[in-house]
């Protein structure tokens, strides 16, 4: 959310429709998306609808929305990260807010996912700058691997607005078109109910998760959020901010 630069605008909704159907945001930090009064104005709505706040930092990308990869050692990239979480966190002091988690944006969070030595670096500058922030990533990515080994508190995502290959992973895709909310609905609740999912390929695999993600630029995404959020509320599957959950999610190690 709040994936904007001055009057430029992602999307095609407003992001204060979506905050009452969600229950935590991933709020863009001034790299890929956003600037000052936009994160400010993200971070407001979110506090004012009770929605956990989290910073969503990329790669230096403007013109490509972060969704290419730029080259720079693990050192450069975290300290990008470092940047962004410190100018989002402010904001949300500025409400009375705490950050409750951290997820890196688009080619940055594949990077991270796909690279050991880049996750423990993460990892491990989260355990000194935001110890309590949670971490979301894929469950089979390096990043999930570093924190658990540490003890960090980490969130597997679910992505509904995005396919699934048979390893696990999601399709990478610069551009979706328009989705059938009523089918993308159904995969979510199904996702809930049975741990799986139904690949490109065809086949079901198991997937773990803990929260739900979707993407606000995602054609029609106001649809597809509203009838997620109606299909889970009718199968009794509740929707919270992650920091409610902290003593159903301890993490396997400490350190």
């Amino acid at each position: 959310m709040g994936e904007g630069y001055g009057h430029w605008r992602l999307g095609d909704i407003d992001d204060a429709d979506l905050m009452k159907l969600i229950s935590s945001a991933n709020i863009a930090t001034g790299f890929h998306a956003g600037d000052p009064n936009l994160m400010d104005a993200t971070v407001r709505l979110a506090a004012q609808h009770g929605v956990g706040i989290g910073a969503h930092p990329g790669f230096r990308d403007l013109q490509g929305f972060g969704r290419r990869r730029i080259n720079g050692t693990s050192e450069e990239l975290v300290n990008d990260i470092v940047y962004q979480i410190g100018a989002l966190r402010e904001f949300a002091r500025r409400y009375g807010a705490t950050l409750q988690h951290v997820k890196p944006h688009g080619a940055l969070y594949m990077e991270f996912a796909a690279s050991e030595e880049m996750s423990r670096n993460f990892v491990r500058t989260m355990r000194t700058i935001a110890p309590n922030a949670f971490i979301y990533c894929m469950g089979i990515s390096e990043t999930y691997r570093a924190a658990t080994e540490v003890g960090h508190p980490v969130i597997r995502e679910f992505y509904a607005d995005r396919d699934y290959d048979r390893s696990g992973s999601i399709v990478f895709t610069r551009r979706t078109g328009r989705l059938d909310p009523a089918a993308v609905a159904e995969k979510v609740v199904h996702a809930c109910r049975t741990g799986k999912v139904r690949t490109v390929e065809g086949d079901e695999i198991d997937i773990a998760f803990e929260s739900i993600c979707f993407h606000s630029d995602t054609p029609g995404s106001l649809a597809i959020a509203t009838a997620m959020r109606a299909a889970l509320d009718t199968a009794g599957i509740k929707v919270r901010p992650v920091a409610e959950l902290t003593n159903h999610l301890k993490p396997a190690a400490r350190g």
